[in-house]
């Protein structure tokens, strides 16, 4: 068994650059469970990063200051500042929070228990609440609101502001684990937590949090969800080989994707909403057309690519997580041949790789140059992305899908090879 196919010789694959690592210390009991980095993120305005360094501490950097000086000190510090601007943020009641000295600041938050989601919603563009039965609400939202979820291992939903590091909301109603979070990308604030008790439940931030909905279907644990680029539509993933879509406006079950061998532990849409990527302990990735449950790409890291009795059971390949670009030409792949993978739509073996033991999860920046990946000692490791410039045909199929799912596609009267290019069928 290998990691690549006999068409591919290791040794010539490019290494991504590494650039920097975020630490924590170290201390006897941090050989014990509870300190993984199961989560990291992104500000969608590319302000912050965020990650879970375990024993229930989440820290808030800015990410100016760790692009500058990826000179790590003690419990992951940059020892320097950047050059001083001044920054003014509107907070939760509605004030201004403003920064004079330099940038942002960064926080050390507490949850109370083991954090294992995180997700930063904002409220650009500004959309409002679905709840028009209430006039009051304790928190005015504004244009420039920035806020952190938490999920947690008790269940509960801490919800912070980010420039403030306060907490906000404490939500409770799931009876296990909050596994993954994640915000509408439609500055609405919906909130969409995925729990080991089977369900994903639907929150609504601009309504103080109130829960909206209850999305039950799967049989077991739920591990991730990930919304389209124009929260319409729900992925969610768990313990099954099933990948479930929901319509997000009905909040009704829409299909399931059959396909992977194995529990499907992460999933991602490209930005234009088009494709699907999800990773299965079964060793593979799959890039779907969702509109259509056809499958476009499979991305192996065990050749010869296993039976499925074998992909079914215990491997040393399993794929703990994926990530798309914001290029929409390039994803990134986690798994336990101690191995980051960086992948192109365009081929079917790496473009790039990279060494890291333990990985756990990842994510590209907002400006999709950099991939961060979690580890199981609690630390984050940087590097940069392979780049290209980007094709005006691919450009325009981006354009183009981001209002047009394959069906409107392929109702269009034009050739067949622009058709299949639009759709996603060459890659």
């Amino acid at each position: 068994m290998a990691s690549f196919p006999d068409s591919v010789n290791e040794n010539e694959i490019a290494k991504a650059k590494f650039i920097g690592e975020l630490l924590v210390p170290v201390a006897p009991f941090d050989q014990k469970s509870g300190h993984e980095a199961w989560t990291v993120a992104f500000a969608p305005n590319g302000s912050y990063f965020a990650w879970s360094q375990g024993h229930r501490i989440v820290r808030l950097i800015p990410w100016t200051k760790c692009m500058r000086n990826f000179v790590v000190g003690h419990g992951g510090e940059c020892t320097n500042a950047s050059s001083p601007r001044h920054l003014s943020h509107q907070n939760s009641e509605g004030g201004q929070a403003i920064l004079v000295a330099g940038e942002p600041r960064e926080h050390t938050i507490d949850c109370g228990d083991i954090v294992l989601g995180l997700a930063f919603g904002s409220s650009v563009p500004e959309k409002q609440s679905r709840c028009v039965n209430i006039e009051w609400h304790r928190f005015k939202f504004g244009q420039d609101q920035l806020l952190l979820a938490t999920g947690l291992n008790n269940g509960r939903i801490k919800i912070w502001d980010v420039y403030t590091g306060k907490l906000l909301l404490n939500l409770m109603d799931h009876t296990d684990t909050v596994r993954d979070l994640t915000f509408a990308p439609d500055g609405s604030l919906m909130l969409v937590s995925a729990s080991r008790d089977k369900t994903l439940r639907v929150w609504d931030l601009k309504d103080d949090g109130n829960m909206v909905k209850v999305l039950r279907g799967h049989q077991n644990w739920v591990y991730c969800s990930a919304f389209s680029p124009d929260s319409s539509i729900l992925c969610s993933v768990g313990a099954g080989k099933a990948v479930f879509l929901w319509n997000m406006d009905e909040y009704t079950l829409i299909r399931k994707l059959e396909g992977h061998h194995n529990d499907v532990v992460s999933c991602a849409f490209s930005p234009d909403g088009a494709l699907l990527a999800t990773a299965s302990y079964d060793t593979r990735v799959i890039v779907w057309d969702h509109h259509k449950a056809t499958v476009l790409l499979e991305l192996g890291h065990l050749f010869p690519p296993p039976s499925p009795i074998f992909a079914g059971g215990a491997n040393d390949r399993w794929v703990r997580a994926v990530s798309f670009c914001p290029d929409g030409r390039h994803l990134a792949s986690i798994t336990d041949d101690r191995l980051v993978r960086f992948w192109s739509i365009e081929e079917r073996a790496p473009q790039a790789i990279a060494s890291l033991s333990n990985g756990l999860c990842c994510a590209f920046s907002a400006e999709g140059n950099i991939l961060a990946a979690g580890t199981r000692d609690g630390s984050v490791h940087f590097w940069e992305c392979p780049r290209s410039i980007a094709s005006l045909q691919h450009l325009c199929r981006m354009a183009l899908r981001r209002v047009m799912i394959s069906q409107q596609v392929e109702a269009l009267a034009i050739p067949t090879p622009l058709c299949d290019y639009l759709t996603y069928k060459v890659i």
